[in-house]
């Protein structure tokens, strides 16, 4: 997830210096993260939490290279489907060459007010220069509640008529400074002008408590001190004035506010990725070279079975923190407390499903289903019914839900329980059909211009892919 942040502004910043399309790289970022994570124990959460569970049950916790035989082929092989699927599947049918090749889709929208006495007032769109701006155009104009759209060259403008325009970031920040309009949220964007403000693009994640709240229900500028500009939405025009719009996952909201902003929430589950000219890359030096030699001692401690990886890890932000790398006060706010409540909230859901019979339930269905098809087609259910549970609701709860389910039905095979819990663990951690199933692709969502249905045409195959190396790797690795 971090990897996929600090990459996101990196790789937009090539893609619109040599006029490509920021769709085609920004999806296969996030599937590739979610392949390496897959490779070690530490590469994702969910990994630990399987490793967890097999602790729980009465037995040695995952090692540190344990899922690697199943992971890393599985890397390696995605990694080279989307090299060559990604052009043939994703490639927008413009040339490069052509304005927003990628930007088609990746459009904000943004209200202005005409200035009442301002030189525009009395004048059609012709006259004031509407008609024909750069990377923008006019779609509606609300008069006293009466919506006009489409709005033609020889509609007059009136005092306090409020226009909704739609075009790229950039362009959209370049019409705050035409004479005769201000912001719609001008009141705000006044308490915040200044040397001091800075432009930001803030990506709405499926935890935000904004998730459903208008700016207006929000407070937005009060409870952010930040003035919401535009709203872009994946795919889909937003209608409603920018203070009634009730917000979703992957809306990708552009604000002004302090240089702060940034720091203030990049932590907090209110925003998913903030990304703009408030963001600086970190300097690296002898500071980065010092968190790389932490970062390979953990992995060598944890690896060689020296301390546990949970002791590891511990000593290793320590280690940081007497340092001066981070402070206390930083370490302390990269504790996610919402997912540790979560996941052990889910613990107690998973035991629940083995401890009532229900997942012995399940599992004699699934057995039953795919008994005709021997050992592999009992894990085939339990792969494939991980993977759509993922794709429904979040990695770590569809880890957590399977496991008994998948213990139990290894009790059917030949094939140890620790294979198809390994199983579980891969299926679980590489959702590839839908922006939601896993946290770096709702990241992707909004600044690649996706829609919902973008992430199942590349991520089927992928998908399939993966099934297809578990079956036949897992009872190689794992037969009895």
């Amino acid at each position: 997830t971090p990897i996929v942040a600090m990459l996101i502004p990196q790789v937009r910043a090539w893609c619109e210096a040599r006029g490509k399309s920021v769709s085609l790289y920004l999806m296969p970022l996030s599937f590739a993260a979610l392949l390496g994570g897959v490779v070690t124990l530490i590469g994702t959460s969910t990994n630990l939490v399987i490793s967890g569970l097999l602790e729980a049950s009465g037995q040695p916790g995952l090692g540190f290279f344990e899922i690697t035989p199943v992971g890393l082929p599985v890397a390696a092989i995605g990694t080279v489907l989307l090299i060559f699927l990604t052009p043939l599947l994703l490639r927008q049918r413009r040339a490069a060459a052509e304005d927003s090749a990628g930007e088609v889709t990746r459009h904000f929208e943004v209200d202005m007010v005409v200035d009442p006495g301002g030189p525009m007032n009395g004048k059609t769109v012709e006259q004031a220069g509407l008609r024909h701006l750069r990377g923008m155009f006019l779609a509606a104009l609300d008069r006293d509640g009466e919506l006009l759209a489409p709005v033609t060259p020889d509609t007059v403008l009136r005092d306090h008529d409020r226009l909704r325009f739609v075009g790229k970031s950039d362009q959209v920040l370049e019409l705050q400074g035409m004479r005769g309009l201000s912001s719609a949220e001008a009141g705000q964007v006044g308490k915040l002008g200044g040397d001091g403000a800075r432009y930001f693009e803030a990506v709405i994640g499926a935890e935000s408590p904004l998730v459903g709240q208008t700016l207006r229900e929000a407070e937005f500028r009060s409870r952010y001190q930040a003035a919401v500009l535009a709203i872009h939405r994946a795919g889909q025009r937003v209608d409603e004035k920018l203070g009634q719009v009730p917000l979703r996952v992957g809306d990708t909201l552009l604000l002004l506010s302090d240089t702060g902003f940034r720091d203030r929430w990049r932590d907090r589950h209110d925003f998913l990725l903030i990304s703009g000219s408030g963001f600086k890359t970190p300097d690296a030096g002898r500071r980065a070279a010092l968190v790389g030699l932490v970062t390979l001692g953990i992995v060598i401690t944890a690896s060689a079975e020296l301390l546990p990886i949970l002791n590891a890890a511990l000593l290793g932000a320590v280690v940081l923190v007497g340092l001066r790398i981070l402070t206390p006060g930083e370490a302390r706010a990269a504790v996610d407390l919402d997912v540790i409540v979560l996941i052990a909230a889910a613990f107690g859901v998973a035991a629940a499903v083995d401890k009532s019979g229900l997942a012995e339930t399940i599992a004699s269905a699934l057995v039953a289903m795919f008994a005709f098809m021997g050992d592999r087609g009992v894990l085939a259910g339990v792969v494939v019914a991980t993977v759509i549970l993922t794709a429904i609701v979040s990695n770590n709860a569809a880890a957590l839900l399977m496991f008994p389910i998948a213990i139990a039905a290894a009790s059917a095979t030949a094939i140890d329980p620790r294979g198809f819990a390994v199983a579980v663990a891969v299926a679980s951690s590489v959702d590839f059909l839908t922006p939601i199933g896993y946290q770096t692709n709702t990241m992707v969502y909004g600044p690649g211009g996706y829609r919902f249905f973008d992430y199942a045409r590349l991520g089927a195959p992928l998908t399939i892919t993966v099934v297809a190396a578990l079956l036949l790797i897992v009872p190689w690795r794992w037969a009895i």
